[in-house]
């Protein structure tokens, strides 16, 4: 299982898990296999991430830009940790900063 991006989720894959609003609301169950609709309700919803079937961490990590190495990335994450240390990374919108500004440290080296 892989979490992906909603920017890089494409029609055909499927879905590991349920997936949410940011209400708790279902939008679609486990098993289901992803159309261009899904994608837009996704969006539309406030999804910004969803577990798919098939996609281990490796591959999950094939999304990154060209430039970040997995290794960049999760050395940028253990660096940003502590600044995050207060925040919920269980809210969406805490995990998706989180995810942005260790692309950011990865990609700019930025201390």
């Amino acid at each position: 299982m892989g979490i992906i991006q909603i920017d890089n989720l494409e029609a055909g894959m499927v879905l590991a898990t349920d997936v949410y609003d940011q209400t708790g609301r279902l939008l679609l169950g486990e098993g289901a296999e992803l159309t261009q609709k899904h994608l837009v309700v996704f969006r539309t919803w406030g999804v910004v991430e969803v577990d798919i079937a098939g996609i281990d961490e490796v591959a999950a990590a094939a999304h990154l830009p060209d430039e970040i190495t997995p290794e960049q990335l999760a050395a940028a994450e253990a660096e940003l940790l502590p600044l995050f240390c207060n925040a919920n990374l269980d809210y969406p919108v805490m995990r998706e900063l989180f995810h942005l500004a260790a692309l950011r440290r990865a990609l700019h080296g930025i201390s």
